[in-house]
């Protein structure tokens, strides 16, 4: 072949590595450059013109040398099992230097293999005879451009094989001609052929009933009350075939199912579905085969309404009753399981027996409602209200319940307990004595809309409840004839929820920080509050935490940078879960905020004191500058009494000391008829009253003439005068008081009175310091 000698041309080379050393000619022989797909391959080479130790490497991977023996003293063989390589490179490298010593291009060809074929029709609406013949086929190498395939028919009345379509891909399809017939069994044959080689699949036969796709079925559906009809029309009429009708809710609510069904032959096909839900749009679809022949298309959908099914009418009345107004009537709410509102021509009638309308003052004894509840109206006696389903004005279902007169009798369960548990509440209670055909277990949340359900036990779960709520649960026991008083279990959650929202408040000081928190907007479900934690941190980290228990709302935070910004946040923990409050950023401050204020308190105080005793020194200093008198050098006088003269003041405040006649007191030594009396008159009188003028001191004619003073004449104290009780050792020194029996004049009181002369009885006085503090003035 020409192929084997370009690939001894490449191994011509490898004898000039041998030169020298043997002088006949190194082969390389193999069998075939191609090999089939999947088989295994030898190559022989001549052991004597190659150095001692080689190997060999396919597409750069190394051969194990256990896949290289030899076959005697001059040849040796490699052996490459389950050869699956398209196209791959085989060289051999001497093991001392590594180098590429020579190599070929081994290329791998397969046939084709499991051939399936399809007898059908390109139009599916008409039913006329099939006129495609679509065949495909595997083939482990990658289609390309250089492989071309044919597919090769024989029949019965044409036994050799004939070309009827060619591909690059892995199938083909081949219109029939009108002029021929595919009758009788077909025998198909798959060419590939390249450029170099050519290789046919095992030829395969074919029945044209195996391989006949029909045509698609066309459907029909009608729903009844108790069934859905599925019918269908299908070709091949004279052929039993296998069908499958699959359905399921137009919405996707349910998954699509399967049902298989056998149509025997000269006949259609059709089936009843009795497993659906009423009032429910269903679509259908169905698909039929010869036996052993491939499935023909889905037919058209259709979609249909189902109808309401009798057994799936369970109203499950029950009923709330209101207290009664003061008229006694009450309000019942009659409850049932709501009929879907698709079913159409369903409509529900509620009816109690008596019933008496008073609010609006007239009987109704019948109601149509046409939801899931409806209001009617009782008086205090017993009543039963009855619901009556109709569909097209026929009666489907009837169902009553009772309702117990005012202050009528009747048991009730006792000891019931609720609890939440994952999300679900259980309830359970004690029956009562008497012997109970059910239980009617209701709830609701927030009193608008009821729940109900039926159980037998004494127990029961109560499921799809909204999260976090609360619940009202009541109980009451069901007996052939009458209905028990119900009980209520406490308001119950569902379950808890995390606790309520966390607002914080910071007050931060120099190395401290007050986290002051409150939770507030707590729902009915909040969890209870196990313990605070409080994060902070600065914006380099790390972040610190403090976990203080629920009693606590505030916490110190220590040991604090100054003049830092810090960010805190509390979460609140539950066991049912956490809320985090929002993140508050706060700055330290430089000083302490009550260090500031004790100084500024402390210097206040400093100052104030500074100034009082300020004060006290100036006021002290004037003190001690005032002339205080020696007790030891002072007298006891008697001081005329006030009435001694009309208008005179025997006392009055002076403001300066060295400007009173009362600074001048006098001992009984320095006294002589020149001292002034201490009984000087001040007049107050008007000038018109005065009966003398007033004697001004002379006044000098020119300077150095001395000013004549004016004595005053004191006279002698009288003798029957009885003067203060002293104590022997009083420092004070006793004065006899004297008599004014004439007018004075002096030159401290220019005002003196002369108009008449009268004795006063004389007046005790002690001359003491506080006179002086006061500012007293005569």
């Amino acid at each position: 072949m020409k192929e084997m000698s370009l690939l001894l041309a490449l191994f011509v080379l490898a004898p000039s590595i041998c030169k020298g050393l043997h002088e006949n000619t190194c082969n390389v022989v193999l069998k075939d450059q191609y090999i089939e797909w999947g088989s295994d391959l030898d190559v022989v080479y001549p052991s004597s013109c190659v150095p001692r130790k080689i190997f060999w490497t396919l597409n750069n991977r190394r051969v194990g040398e256990s896949q290289s023996r030899s076959v005697n003293s001059t040849h040796a063989v490699l052996s490459l099992r389950n050869f699956t390589h398209q196209s791959a490179i085989l060289e051999w490298h001497s093991a001392d230097t590594l180098q590429v010593l020579g190599g070929t291009t081994i290329t791998a060809y397969s046939k084709p293999g499991k051939i399936s074929c399809i007898l059908y029709r390109k139009n599916q609406s008409d039913e006329l005879s099939a006129n495609l013949f679509n065949c495909s086929w595997e083939d482990p190498i990658k289609p390309s451009a250089q492989i071309h395939y044919s597919v090769l028919i024989a029949t019965s009345s044409n036994p050799s094989p004939s070309e009827v379509c060619e591909s690059k891909s892995k199938y083909c399809i081949w219109t029939i001609s009108n002029g021929m017939s595919l009758l009788d069994s077909v025998t198909v044959t798959v060419r590939a052929k390249a450029a170099a080689w050519e290789a046919c699949s095992d030829p395969r036969a074919f029945f044209p009933d195996h391989i006949r796709k029909m045509i698609r079925p066309k459907l029909t559906v009608t729903p009844f009350p108790d069934h859905v009809l599925v019918e269908w029309l299908r070709a091949s009429f004279s052929k039993e075939c296998r069908c499958e009708v699959s359905y399921g809710k137009a919405d996707g609510g349910r998954l699509t199912e399967l049902r298989p069904n056998t149509t025997p032959e000269r006949s259609h096909g059709k089936m009843q579905i009795e497993k659906w839900d009423s009032c429910s749009n269903y679509t259908f679809s169905v698909r039929c085969a010869l036996h052993e022949a491939p499935w023909s298309d889905w037919s058209d959908k259709k979609t249909v309404l189902t109808k309401l099914k009798k057994r799936d009418v369970k109203p499950l009345l029950w009923r709330k009753l209101s207290e009664p107004n003061e008229d006694g009537v009450r309000k019942v709410r009659a409850m049932w399981t709501e009929i879907a509102s698709t079913c159409p021509d369903t409509f529900t009638s509620i009816k109690a027996a008596p019933i008496q309308e008073r609010a609006v003052g007239a009987d109704r004894k019948e109601a149509s409602c046409g939801s899931s509840t409806c209001d009617v109206y009782v008086n205090q006696d017993a009543h039963r209200i009855i619901l009556a389903v109709l569909r097209d004005e026929t009666l489907l279902v009837e169902d009553s319940v009772y309702v117990p007169a005012i202050g009528e009798s009747l048991p009730r369960v006792t000891n019931i307990q609720a609890a939440t548990l994952g999300g679900v509440i259980l309830v359970s209670w004690n029956a009562p004595i008497e012997p109970v055909a059910a239980y009617m277990v209701d709830w609701t949340h927030g009193g608008d809309r009821y729940y109900w359900k039926e159980s037998r036990h004494t127990n029961t779960t109560l499921c799809d409840l909204l999260d976090k709520q609360p619940y009202n649960i009541t109980v009451t026991p069901l007996f052939v004839d009458k209905t028990g008083h119900g009980a209520r279990a406490l308001q119950i959650c569902s379950r808890a929820g995390d606790p309520g929202n966390v607002a914080i408040q910071v007050e931060a000081k120099d190395k401290s920080a007050l986290v002051r928190w409150t939770v507030s907007s707590r729902a009915a479900c909040s969890g209870a509050v196990v313990n605070y934690t409080v994060f902070y941190s600065t914006q380099e980290g790390p972040q610190l935490n403090i976990t203080v228990d629920e009693t606590e709302q505030f916490i110190l935070l220590k040991d604090l940078h100054r003049e830092t910004q810090y960010s805190v946040h509390v979460e609140a923990a539950a066991l049912t879960g956490t809320t985090r409050s929002r993140e508050t950023l706060f700055y330290t401050k430089r000083f302490d905020p009550e260090l500031i204020t004790v100084v500024s308190v402390s210097g206040s105080i400093a100052l104030l004191a500074l100034l009082l005793s300020s004060c006290i020194a100036v006021q002290w200093k004037k003190f001690k500058k005032k002339p205080v008198p020696n007790p030891a050098l002072s007298s006891v006088v008697f001081w005329p009494a006030a009435s001694h003269h009309e208008g005179t003041c025997p006392f009055q405040p002076f403001s300066n000391p060295s400007e009173s006649i009362c600074d001048a007191v006098y001992t009984s030594e320095a006294q002589s008829p020149s001292t002034s009396s201490l009984a000087a008159r001040c007049d107050s009188n008007p000038a018109g009253d005065r009966t003398e003028e007033h004697v001004d001191p002379p006044t000098p004619t020119a300077p150095g003439d001395p000013v004549k003073s004016i004595e005053t004449q004191h006279p002698s104290p009288r003798e029957d005068s009885t003067g203060p009780l002293l104590p022997e050792n009083s420092p004070y020194r006793r004065q006899t008081p004297v008599e004014s029996s004439a007018p004075r004049s002096s030159k401290q009181c220019k005002r003196v009175s002369v108009k008449e002369t009268r004795k006063i009885a004389p007046v005790t006085v002690y001359v003491t310091l506080d006179m002086f503090e006061q500012g007293q003035d005569c």
